[in-house]
């Protein structure tokens, strides 16, 4: 879902846990020593059953309880929203610094390599970074992978470099990974990449071949940037296999896999504090473009309930029209009808960007509830057939919805495949949405109110 950042999923456990441990300081005049150690208790229990890894549940909650029962907490004026501010902050500090991508202030090209088991995610991983290189950080970028004991994945790779716009180096099942590698590193050299990526085989357990062949990898190719690859959905053995790859190629970074799954969260906050390395990049759904750069105070907020709004705004900014959303307010603010064309349009956006479900949540706890029941059930499968009836209707029809009478209603319903309430319910919306932007449009308010949401939808849709 590109920005559509989906990391409360793999929170969902934990978030809940945490919520009801902390719910009970919220309203507290004062703290004691008593209710601080049995919230730090309820938190301790929260950590471990979300599968972070002891050592890391022990540092986060000494360090939470030293601060709650000094000063800054005892002393201040709403002691129990000061509790939840120095959880947050250590929460943050426990994942480590945002991150800013990939080092590639390197001699040109600058050799990546993803390591990790079986399973985790390293060929799609691979893809969606050569993605994020050439539309981001716009390198040129070159993939091989040493995968010889499984052709499909080679196979895989060749077809998402194809995809994402990279370069493939060819392999074959019956080379030596390191041949692969190094001759996959004279051609990045010979045509000018910036990146070579290198995408190494896994096994579904850690073993000593397997070590023993990313060292070897290693020291062929000198690589920059040594990624360790790990399903968020793997809890303590995600921690276990970080341990051994770090030991066997002293890793740079993490890429965080899967977390649009039902996983409890463990891994992202263990990873980090188990190898000393940062997470860089979390994968939060299937498609290229689902890969974001770690942010760990966004996610700390997320885990308390208290939402992403600064994600929410990104996502809104980065897939909204910008130049379709001032022609609509010029066209509007000129006196002219807001169509059901522009409706389409807004209807594709409201779609790229997730659906309504994906924006509701990256709003606070508190106000999801009150916006969810504002938006009505706007959901993927509703926006699908709102765009298909628009969509059965002829130009002429989109330009004066006013000519759509009874059997127009019911050609469009058979052309749409819906039933003949569905077409007259997103007419009344429409028609709802038309008056409500001509009063605006009256007042001169429009213009300003369509360049402040970014255009994002009009009032009354959903209903």
């Amino acid at each position: 879902m590109g920005l559509g950042y989906n990391i409360r999923t793999m929170f969902d456990r934990l978030t809940s846990s945490l919520s009801a441990a902390l719910k009970s300081l919220s309203g507290r005049g004062r703290l004691t020593d008593d209710n601080i150690t049995d919230t730090v208790r309820e938190v301790r229990l929260a950590l471990l059953d979300a599968d972070v890894a002891l050592s890391v549940v022990k540092t986060f909650t000494d360090a939470v309880k030293a601060r709650a029962i000094g000063v800054e907490v005892v002393k201040s004026l709403t002691p129990g929203q000061a509790f939840i501010k120095v959880v947050h902050e250590e929460l943050t500090r426990l994942m480590g610094e945002p991150s800013t991508g990939l080092n590639l202030r390197a001699q040109r090209p600058v050799v990546v390599m993803l390591a990790g088991l079986q399973g985790a995610g390293k060929t799609t991983s691979a893809g969606k970074l050569a993605r994020w290189l050439i539309e981001k950080q716009h390198k040129k970028v070159l993939m091989v992978s040493t995968d010889v004991y499984r052709p499909a994945a080679i196979l895989q790779l060749q077809t998402l470099a194809a995809q994402v716009g990279a370069g493939f180096a060819p392999a074959h099942a019956s080379e030596l990974p390191v041949a692969i590698a190094k001759r996959a590193l004279t051609e990045a050299t010979l045509q000018a990449y910036d990146v070579l990526l290198l995408d190494t085989a896994g096994r579904l357990h850690i073993d000593a071949e397997m070590m023993a062949e990313v060292r070897e990898l290693e020291a062929a190719v000198n690589p920059h940037e040594r990624l360790f690859v790990v399903d968020s959905m793997a809890g303590q053995d995600a921690v276990n296999a970080a341990k051994a790859f770090n030991d066997a190629l002293s890793l740079t970074g993490v890429i965080l896999t899967k977390a649009d799954g039902d996983a409890r969260g463990g891994a992202a906050l263990s990873v980090r504090q188990v190898t000393g390395k940062p997470i860089l990049f979390v994968g939060t759904g299937e498609k290229s473009e689902a890969l974001e750069l770690f942010q760990p105070e966004r996610i700390a907020s997320r885990i308390l309930g208290m939402g992403d709004v600064l994600s929410l705004v990104e996502q809104v900014q980065g897939q909204v029209d910008q130049e379709k959303a001032e022609k609509l307010a010029k066209k509007i603010s000129k006196g002219k009808s807001f169509d059901l064309a522009d409706l389409r349009d807004q209807l594709s956006q409201l779609q790229n960007m997730g659906g309504m479900s994906a924006l509701l949540d990256k709003l606070p706890a508190q106000m999801q509830a009150n916006a969810a029941a504002a938006a009505g059930a706007v959901n993927e499968k509703s926006l699908k057939r709102q765009m298909g009836i628009i969509d059965s209707m002829t130009p002429r029809e989109r330009r004066r919805p006013e000519l759509i009478d009874g059997s127009r209603k019911r050609r469009i319903a058979a052309g749409a495949g819906v039933q003949l309430p569905e077409v007259n319910r997103l007419l009344k919306q429409f028609d709802h949405m038309q008056k409500t932007l001509k009063k605006l449009a009256k007042g001169g308010m429009l213009k300003n109110m369509m360049r402040g949401m970014a255009g994002r939808m009009p009032p009354g849709l959903g209903r």
